[in-house]
């Protein structure tokens, strides 16, 4: 498998999620996942799953994945938690994780050599996955 293909326009918070707001500090479609920069510009940045800095890995309560698109110092919804229609075909039951494409979500079996296991969450259907995230702090071999 690949990193899951994202329709935008068809991502959708379920009503009651928890969300946060800022400022893009990238441009940014709905649907990546974001994470917000503390250290340096505290604006929300693409996560990625080999990132130098364990803040853009996940280590951070400031993670999830955007709910509308954004240009760079444009403002940004993200969803912290709860469900999400993506806009993609997920497979129901399956884990989703960061991926080393900075943004995206893969399944498992595409963590590969140094990257770090940031679970995203877990598919609830074939379009909602339920946003649990756990840092793991471990790198594949």
């Amino acid at each position: 498998m690949a990193d899951l293909v994202i329709t935008a326009a068809n991502v959708v918070a379920a009503a009651g999620t928890p969300t946060k707001t800022g400022t893009a500090g990238a441009t940014i479609a709905a649907g990546d996942v974001v994470y917000l920069d503390t250290a340096t510009t505290g604006k929300w940045q693409l996560a990625d799953s080999d990132a130098a800095a364990a803040e853009a890995r996940g280590l951070t309560s400031n993670i999830g994945i955007a709910l509308n698109s954004a240009a760079l110092n444009q403002p940004v919804v993200v969803q912290a938690g709860g469900q999400i229609t993506l806009g993609a075909v997920l497979t129901a039951g399956t884990s989703y994780f960061l991926s080393d494409t900075p943004g995206k979500l893969c399944p498992v079996a595409d963590i590969s050599g140094g990257d770090y296991f940031t679970l995203m969450g877990l598919a609830a259907s074939t379009s909602v996955l339920n946003i649990d995230v756990q840092y793991s702090g471990v790198a594949s071999a």
